[in-house]
C-alpha cells in the first residue's frame, strides 16, 4: 500500500498551539508528515532554527510518523528532490488565504507536481500568529494561552541566561 505523506513547512518562529492544531489534524489525512522548519527572509526570528527544531521535537517526540527537518533554499526543490508532491498549510484569517494562494500558484509554476492541502485552523487559534507571540514574549505578557509549556521553559531559561528579548 501506497504512503501517503506531506510535507508542513513552516518558520515556527515560535511553535504555537496553532501550528500544533494544523500537524495533528493533518495526521488525520496522511500517513506522515515532514515538518520543515524554514527561515523566512522577510521576517527577524527571535529562535534559531536549531532552538525551533528543538521546540517541535521534544512537542512531537511522541509520534513517530512526524519527521522534523530544516529547509535551506525553495521549498519545492526540496519537496522534488526529496520525491514529495503535497504541502500543508493553515489558515487562520482571510489574509492568510491570499498569501498563500499566491505562494501555491508560483510553486505549481516551479514544480508541476506541487500539490497543496490547505487546513482552516481551529477557531480557538485564529487569532495566534508568531508575530504577535513574539510581541507578548518581548513584553513580559502572558504566553501559556498560545504556546506550549516546553517554549516557555525555553523562553524563560533564555531571558533569564541573556537577556536576549
Amino acid at each position: 500500500m501506497k504512503t501517503r505523506k506531506a510535507i508542513y513547512p513552516g518558520s515556527f518562529d515560535p511553535l504555537t498551539f496553532g501550528h500544533i492544531d494544523i500537524a495533528e489534524r493533518a495526521l488525520k489525512i496522511f500517513d506522515t508528515l515532514l515538518i520543515l522548519v524554514a527561515q523566512n527572509t522577510q521576517k527577524q526570528p527571535m529562535f534559531t532554527i536549531d532552538e525551533r527544531i528543538g521546540f517541535l521535537k521534544n512537542h512531537f517526540k511522541g509520534h513517530p510518523q512526524i519527521e522534523i527537518a530544516s529547509l535551506h533554499g525553495l521549498l519545492v526543490t526540496y519537496m522534488e528532490e526529496n520525491h514529495y508532491k503535497t504541502c500543508v498549510r493553515g489558515l487562520r484569517v482571510l489574509s492568510d488565504f491570499e498569501y498563500e494562494f499566491q505562494m501555491a500558484m508560483t510553486n505549481k509554476q516551479l514544480f508541476h507536481s506541487f500539490e497543496v492541502i490547505f487546513l482552516l485552523c481551529d477557531m480557538k487559534y485564529a487569532n495566534i500568529s508568531s508575530t504577535l507571540v513574539k510581541d507578548i514574549i518581548r513584553f513580559d505578557g502572558k504566553m501559556d494561552k498560545y504556546i506550549p509549556k516546553s517554549v516557555l521553559d525555553v523562553i524563560k531559561k533564555k531571558k533569564e541566561s541573556c537577556h536576549e528579548f
